[in-house]
């Protein structure tokens, strides 16, 4: 092999190390402005837990209620067996029920104008809470 060789062999691997070590960071800054941005499939802003705490005690305008009169304190304790557990439930899930409610998509009594009013953060926030709690949730695996 001439020097010449060598030489081309040394810049190209050179140059693919380089273009590698590049494309990582770039690629980190993007997923960590994407996180930041606190994307979801729900497009809305990043949920804060603590603040979907307090709004799900809230009592509501639209029909003196709380989310968690409804659905019990960690989501886990509906009133009524037709009244979904939160609880553990996925975020995205529990966000994109809250705008079918209030763009009146979905359609039920408590839950249309309960939800009319929610701000994006609003859902933000309540999904994050409800989502972060201990899931009592099951599959139908296994039910004969």
């Amino acid at each position: 092999m001439t020097n010449a060789s060598r030489l081309a062999i040394a810049l190209l691997a050179t140059l693919a190390v380089a273009a590698c070590s590049k494309s990582e960071p770039e690629a980190a800054a993007g997923a960590e402005e994407h996180a930041a941005a606190g994307h979801s499939s729900a497009g809305l802003p990043s949920g804060r837990i603590a603040a979907g705490e307090e709004l799900a005690k809230a009592k509501g305008k639209a029909t003196g209620q709380s989310c968690i009169d409804c659905h019990g304190s960690e989501g886990n304790a509906p009133i009524d067996d037709t009244y979904p557990k939160l609880g553990g439930q996925y975020a995205d899930y529990i966000a994109h029920a809250l705008q079918q409610y209030r763009a009146g998509d979905r359609q039920h009594p408590l839950m249309t104008p309960q939800a009319a009013t929610l701000g994006d953060q609003d859902i933000a926030d309540l999904a994050a809470y409800f989502g972060s709690r201990q899931g009592q949730l099951r599959d139908l695996h296994g039910v004969e």
